[in-house]
């Protein structure tokens, strides 16, 4: 795997630690609260109510307008991984509203 790289090289930053503790705070929460956004249509909804199909190595959530792939989740025996590419955005509610 190749390591990151780009043009802000100026010192004035942290590395992916420091995101350790706001990460752990978002996903603590029940996820399927939370509310995204299509990348293929623009339709906005909850994580409930994506279709999710079981048949596959991992779970497959899809667009119920579109029917396009909004999130993939396949888990190892010591690893999870999660593709969002098909959202444009995830909004988590953190508490009362």
């Amino acid at each position: 795997m190749t390591p990151f790289h780009g043009p802000y090289d100026d010192g004035d930053y942290a590395d992916g630690n420091a995101l350790a503790g706001p990460l752990r705070e978002i996903f603590a929460v029940d996820l399927t609260a939370a509310s995204g956004r299509c990348a293929h249509c623009g339709a906005e909804g909850p994580v409930a109510l994506l279709r999710v199909y079981a048949h596959a190595p991992g779970l497959v959530a899809r667009c119920p307008s579109c029917t396009e792939v909004v999130m993939r989740l396949v888990r190892g025996p010591n690893s999870a991984w999660l593709d969002l590419r098909g959202a444009t955005s995830i909004r988590i509610p953190l508490g009362v509203e």
